[in-house]
C-alpha cells in the first residue's frame, strides 16, 4: 500500500525547485554543467532513491533525462509520487549521456523484463562511462550480464544474485569499481550521489 510522501521526499522536491536560486559561486553551483545523465526508472520505483540523485545532480548543473520502457508516468511503490518518463530506452542513444543511474524499489524487477531496457543498460555499460545503481538497481545489470568480475553492493536480499552473476559482493555504503558505482539502501544516498558526481568530474 502506498503511503503519503514523507518529510524527506518533500524536502528533496523543495531542494530541487530551489536549486537555481541558491546564492553560491558559479563553480559550486554548476560543476557538472554540460553533463547529461540518464535516470532509468519503471513502475514501482523507490521515490527517495529517484529524487535525491535527481536533485543532487540537477543542483550541480547536470541535465537529467528520465528514461524507461516508454514515455508516460510511472508510480513509486512507497508513496503517491508519479514520475514522468521522458524517453523510451530504445529511442535514445547512449552516446548522448555521460552517466546512467538506476534507482531501486520494485522498478528494476519490472525493467529487467524488457529487452529494450536491458539492451540500453548493456550498451551503456560497454562505453565505460559511469553506471550507478542502488538497492535493487543492480538487478538490471545482472540481467544485462555486465557485472562479472566487478566488486559491487546492493540490498542484501539480492546479494546472491550478484555473486551468481560473477560479482564480488561487498557490504558497504558505496562501492566503486572502474565505471560501476553501487550502494545498498536510502541511508547510503548521500555517499551514492557524491560518488556519481566524483565520477562525472573525472570525465571533464
Amino acid at each position: 500500500m502506498r503511503t503519503q510522501p514523507n518529510l524527506v521526499t518533500i524536502l528533496l522536491v523543495m531542494l530541487l525547485a530551489a536549486g537555481t536560486a541558491l546564492q553560491v559561486s558559479a563553480e559550486t553551483r554548476a560543476p557538472l554543467a554540460g553533463k547529461h545523465v540518464a535516470l532509468l526508472v519503471g513502475e514501482g520505483v523507490h521515490d527517495g532513491e529517484t529524487l535525491m540523485p535527481l536533485a543532487y545532480l540537477v543542483n550541480r548543473g547536470a541535465t537529467v533525462t528520465v528514461v524507461g520502457v516508454e514515455p508516460g508516468t510511472v508510480g513509486a511503490y512507497n508513496s503517491d509520487y508519479q514520475f514522468l518518463v521522458e524517453q523510451a530506452a530504445d529511442a535514445v542513444d547512449v552516446a548522448n549521456f555521460d552517466a546512467l543511474v538506476i534507482p531501486g524499489g520494485q522498478s528494476p524487477a519490472f525493467l529487467r523484463e524488457h529487452e529494450s531496457v536491458v539492451g540500453f543498460a548493456s550498451d551503456f555499460f560497454a562505453t565505460g562511462k559511469p553506471v550507478a545503481a542502488i538497492c535493487h538497481g543492480p538487478q538490471v545489470l545482472v540481467t544485462a550480464g555486465v557485472i562479472d568480475g566487478f566488486r559491487a553492493t546492493a540490498i542484501e536480499d539480492i546479494a546472491d544474485e550478484l555473486t551468481g552473476a560473477g560479482a564480488v559482493y561487498v557490504d558497504d555504503e558505496v562501492v566503486r569499481d572502474r565505471n560501476l558505482i553501487t550502494s545498498r539502501l536510502p541511508p547510503d544516498l548521500p555517499a551514492f550521489s557524491k560518488a556519481i558526481e566524483d565520477a562525472l568530474l573525472e570525465t571533464l
